[in-house]
């Protein structure tokens, strides 16, 4: 067999692996998958009325939050899911399978490999979920069409794998699985600094840059431009710049930590 085909196979079995344990052990996969869900059903019954009201410049209208509210908080739900991934990879490193893995003759990049696959797979179906409750308590979508939804589903595909090569870099360098979770926090508290659930414009002078150079805000306007039929102006280019960093800074920084011999 041929290098590329020897990966391909051994990144497969990797890819199984990480499937098989995260549905055998689903909780923590679940627990993660219900902040954006309790803050899709907080933001919508508490304070829809009222920040829909602010949004509209109208009357109390939940409807225009809610869609206003749901492409934030798919974005966020991928920095949810990715931190089981970073988790995950701790535990493979501490717990001594790697070690094993060292001693065997596989690609030695399928095993990083499987982890993001598997997490990518695994965010994709957290955002349909969420979008499917989405759904239920009133979320429409419209103006968007054949290409615009083909170009949200790629947009949550990148962005899902950059965080992902991240989260496995926080996983390599955390010496436990709670130093894990602790490192990988950033990824889900980012989104309540963006556009997630206020505009940028209506942020205190002093905060909106904050909010408005960081990853979150130029994929969630995009993605709300996409899904909403709103102008997207430079976010688009934005934030897939933004995905293709951060892919490649997690990339390179997730096998130069892993290819290191242990001490």
């Amino acid at each position: 067999m041929s290098s590329l085909s020897l990966a391909v196979r051994d990144s497969s079995t990797m890819l199984r692996r990480n499937l098989l344990h995260a549905r055998r052990y689903p909780s923590l996969t679940l627990n993660l998958l219900l902040t954006p869900i309790m803050l899709l059903l907080l933001f919508v019954y508490i304070f829809g009325d009222v920040m829909g009201s602010g949004i509209g410049g109208g009357g109390a209208d939940r409807s225009e939050y809610v869609a206003y509210v749901v492409p934030g908080l798919l974005l966020m739900t991928i920095g949810s899911t990715v931190i089981g991934t970073a988790v995950s990879v701790s535990n493979d490193m501490t717990e001594g399978i790697i070690a094993r893995f060292r001693t065997m003759a596989i690609h030695r990049g399928s095993v990083l490999v499987g982890h993001v696959v598997g997490s990518v797979l695994q965010s994709v179906m957290s955002v349909v979920l969420v979008g499917a409750v989405a759904v239920a308590i009133g979320f429409r979508s419209t103006d968007a069409g054949v290409l615009e939804w083909l170009a949200a589903f790629g947009l949550l595909v990148l962005f899902a794998t950059a965080l992902t090569w991240i989260a496995v870099g926080m996983g390599l360098i955390s010496p436990n699985a709670e130093a894990a979770s602790n490192n990988a926090m950033p990824l889900i508290l980012l989104p309540l600094l963006s556009s997630a659930f206020v505009p940028v414009d209506a942020m205190p002078g002093w905060f909106q840059p904050i909010a408005e150079y960081q990853p979150f805000t130029p994929a969630i306007e995009t993605l709300r431009g996409l899904l909403l039929g709103s102008g997207i102006g430079h976010n688009g280019w934005l934030a897939v710049a933004w995905c293709l960093g951060l892919a490649v800074l997690g990339y390179f920084w997730s096998t130069s930590k892993f290819n290191r011999d242990p001490k």
